[in-house]
């Protein structure tokens, strides 16, 4: 069984599928955190974010880097954003998402193209979303109990772009997939989501032959 999940930076979608996985008892691949990861290893290496071929080469990241607490920062999150607009990286991608999908018994996966281009046989399929502001505020309690310093009138102006940069890029843009149930978190708190969630999936479930 494939669970996929797609939705925006911070609609919540990360929180609902980790409890998801827990849940059906299935292992779970943040897919966006690849692509933070392939943003981070070019920074390091000084190179260009939007350079294709400097994406690329960073694709080859060692999987320490993985469990690197600066991928969760926002700056980092902004060079993935960059770096996944390049088709030759998601290709070079592709595949080690497919296999995780694809492995014995299923797996969770969350991203922007789960749905749409890594596992569109997935038996069950979420959209999640939210409003650019109800994801800002979030986003800033997160980096306010990490102590970073930020305005929520920066953070709203961020995701913004990522948003324009996601649904208009030509490889794998974000958008709800065939399918897709669509599930807004911008009033639910986590609990409330994860319930939805999993009671939208259930349906999808119960719903196949």
């Amino acid at each position: 069984m494939i669970i996929a999940i797609d939705g925006p930076t911070a609609s919540g979608k990360g929180t609902i599928a980790k409890a998801l996985a827990v849940h059906f008892g299935l292992p779970h691949l943040d897919t966006g955190l690849l692509y933070r990861a392939v943003g981070r290893q070019v920074w390091l290496r000084g190179g260009n974010p939007d350079d294709p071929a400097d994406a690329l080469a960073a694709a080859a990241f060692p999987e320490s880097l993985l469990d690197d607490p600066a991928l969760r920062s926002e700056e980092t999150g902004a060079l993935a954003s960059r770096v996944s607009v390049h088709a030759p990286l998601r290709a070079a991608l592709l595949v080690r998402q497919q296999a995780f999908a694809r492995q014995p018994g299923g797996a969770v996966l969350d991203g922007r193209d789960i749905a749409t281009v890594i596992a569109p046989e997935a038996e069950a399929k979420l959209f999640v979303t939210a409003s650019v502001a109800a994801r800002a505020q979030r986003r800033w309690l997160e980096m306010q109990k990490r102590g970073e310093a930020v305005t929520r009138e920066a953070i709203e102006a961020d995701l913004a772009l990522r948003d324009e940069r996601d649904r208009n890029r030509a490889a794998a843009p974000l958008r709800q997939a065939e399918g897709a149930a669509l599930l807004d978190t911008s009033a639910l708190p986590a609990e409330a989501a994860i319930a939805a969630a999993i009671a939208l999936v259930e349906k999808q479930l119960e719903a196949r032959p």
